[in-house]
């Protein structure tokens, strides 16, 4: 399978260690944009996040190695989806995905609009029996539709919820009223931020995310998730969000005590005022995959 070269590949390594038969692990671009309600610019995410990743250190500190040589790291060409109905879309990002988890690679997604999640979270609920879903997120999704279509940004994780139940959202700020009563109604797992910050303990609600998910985990990560003071460079940047050492810490210790199976990683919306915002992505997806090798 073609693969894109060492000059804009995903971390920017050589051959021998991002051919597609020498990776375990796929990144795979999402750039749809169909459906933003407030900034745009998500489809120009994926391919400025392999940008700044050229400046991300293959050695990882904390885990204490070098990841993207251990398992390799393959990166697909970016498709164009400027023409794809949001439907049409989907129906292509869960097959190329689902080809891709036969082959046994262990696939990351950038998007695009929040969307295109669906499509990934199709393709592993199929492989993966009990799977959960932890999306981190300023927002709920979880209207029923928005202006107009039932496949909007706002409404990713209603569609996700209509087969699989198994959905825990972390940092939620902002929602409608019907969102609300929904959680409420279906006890939907949701770690609000501010219940976050008037916490007693930092671990006790981690440890509660946790214990909230079933052994397989997909994460779906909303860039948006975090606050504005670290990316700002998002469609809808809500004030009050995750901070970057708590969201790791939480991620580790997923990858600690369940089985990370796959992520995406959505919403950055580049700009040239704050380009830091790239180079937080790139890295924070190397950071995923290392606390999902952890073990």
């Amino acid at each position: 399978m073609k693969t894109l070269s060492t000059k804009s590949n995903y971390l920017a390594i050589d051959k021998k260690y991002s051919s597609y038969e020498n990776s375990k692990i796929v990144i795979y671009s999402a750039p749809m944009e169909n459906t933003v309600s407030y900034g745009s610019g998500t489809k120009n995410g994926p391919k400025e996040i392999l940008k700044a990743s050229h400046y991300v250190e293959f050695y990882d500190e904390e885990m204490d190695k070098e990841l993207c040589f251990e398992k390799g790291i393959a990166t697909l060409p970016i498709s164009n989806f400027d023409k794809l109905k949001s439907k049409n879309a989907i129906d292509k990002i869960e097959k190329d995905i689902s080809k891709l988890i036969v082959d046994d690679k262990f696939v990351v997604m950038l998007g695009g609009e929040h969307t295109v999640t669906l499509g990934a979270v199709l393709a592993h609920h199929k492989k993966y029996e009990n799977l959960s879903i932890l999306q981190f997120d300023a927002h709920s999704d979880l209207r029923e539709s928005y202006e107009g279509s039932i496949y909007s940004h706002a409404s990713v994780m209603s569609r996700v919820y209509e087969f699989n139940k198994n959905i825990v959202q972390v940092g939620i700020r902002a929602q409608c009223k019907a969102e609300g009563d929904l959680i409420k109604k279906d006890k939907i797992k949701t770690f609000y931020a501010r219940e976050i910050r008037q916490a007693e303990s930092q671990k006790k609600w981690q440890n509660e995310v946790v214990k909230s998910l079933s052994n397989n985990v997909y994460i779906t990560f909303d860039i948006d998730g975090l606050d504005p003071t670290i990316v700002p460079s998002t469609g809808t940047p809500e004030p009050g969000g995750l901070f970057w050492d708590e969201t790791l810490d939480l991620i580790k210790l997923v990858g600690k005590k369940k089985n990370i199976v796959g992520f995406d990683l959505v919403e950055l919306a580049p700009s040239k005022f704050h380009t830091s915002s790239n180079f937080v992505a790139a890295k924070l997806v190397y950071k995923m995959l290392n606390y999902a090798f952890q073990k």
